[in-house]
């Protein structure tokens, strides 16, 4: 692993604030997405916001979802973890049930949640009856190894000054400062019903330093990534067109022979129902040409007219991805204000 995995970042900004920053609307998130190599289950998202008008209670989310359509959610605010380890470095964001530690920056991670989940179905969310009085324990932990270079989205105030009129408008949701993903494999166990389950998982992390201004994200997004068995991977994030006709943000990248392609996506699959099993096949355009990749959502989670963001319809989910004869379970979260089917 000779590689620079960091994209041009420093080793120091894999790491978080040991204390809270000086400008009190700048915060650091992190979120990782997990899916067992076999598509049994996933974790299409667990997060951690970090902001310093609450540095000590920090808001997280955490979702586990099977392929028999049970689904495990929890969210809320938990008190932080000391973000230094064992020698004194700020490597561990941590709240509540959940923990993230950088063991060796833009190279290795672990992830562990340990608590209690609402246990329910994919089928529930889309029927808005999940009982959330019902509750199981969870408990995972991997280790995981970055599989690719950071893919960083440059929103620092010098780059936001060259970006168009409508790009600069979702470039305020995507958050200024600081912003990267980056795929990677591993493996843990994960723990539910008094059940240990032993995994290979791949997936996608994000990372981010800045100042977010989610009520531009009215108009909905949708976003997908994967990392495939031959090393091949790919990302983008994508805000739909602005009725006034201005560009709107589309950014991406192909990684390919141990290259780095920036990327726009051209076929979308805007969300426009709630429902498992729905073709989200996409196309890249980079100077390869168009790259194909065929999907199908599975291990789905569902937010409709979610409170948290302004009543949007959202859906977290795994995708099983199919490119040039390969296939493996990526992520994908789209969202939109209204559902047309």
């Amino acid at each position: 692993m000779s590689a620079d995995f960091s994209g041009g970042l420093e080793p120091e900004q894999d790491l978080f604030f040991a204390q809270p920053p000086s400008f009190e609307w700048l915060r650091e998130g992190t979120s990782f997405w997990l899916f067992e190599d076999g598509g049994a289950f996933g974790v299409p998202r667990n997060g951690l916001e970090a902001e310093p008008h609450s540095w000590e209670s920090r808001r997280y989310q955490a979702n586990l979802a099977f392929a028999d359509g049970r689904v495990l959610l929890d969210s809320g605010v938990g008190a932080m973890r000391s973000p230094l380890d064992s020698d004194g470095q700020p490597t561990i964001l941590g709240a509540g049930p959940l923990t993230f530690q950088c063991l060796e920056p833009f190279r290795r991670w672990r992830v562990a949640f340990d608590g209690t989940c609402v246990d329910s179905t994919t089928a529930a969310q889309i029927a808005r009856t999940v009982d959330e009085s019902r509750r199981v324990p969870v408990r995972y932990e991997f280790e995981l190894t970055m599989a690719a270079p950071a893919f960083l989205q440059d929103v620092s105030p010098t780059r936001f000054q060259t970006m168009g009129k409508g790009v600069r408008r979702d470039a305020l949701s995507v958050g200024l400062g600081m912003r990267f993903e980056q795929l990677f494999r591993g493996e843990g166990e994960l723990v539910v019903d008094g059940e240990r389950r032993a995994a290979r998982v791949s997936g996608m992390r994000v990372k981010r330093k800045s100042v977010r201004t989610d009520g531009l994200f009215l108009r909905g997004h949708c976003w997908q990534s994967a990392v495939f068995p031959d090393g091949r991977a790919f990302g983008y994030l994508a805000y739909p067109p602005h009725a006034d006709g201005f560009e709107a943000w589309n950014d991406g990248f192909l990684w390919q022979d141990g290259r780095m392609y920036p990327a726009k996506a051209v076929k979308i699959p805007w969300l426009d129902r709630a429902a498992e099993g729905d073709d989200v096949g996409l196309e890249l355009e980079s100077e390869l040409g168009i790259t194909r990749i065929e999907g199908r959502t599975t291990l789905s989670t569902f937010r409709l007219s979610n409170p948290d963001i302004w009543g949007l319809n959202l859906q977290q989910t795994g995708v099983r991805y199919a490119w040039d004869g390969q296939t493996a379970f990526g992520m994908l979260e789209r969202s939109m204000p209204t559902l047309g089917r």
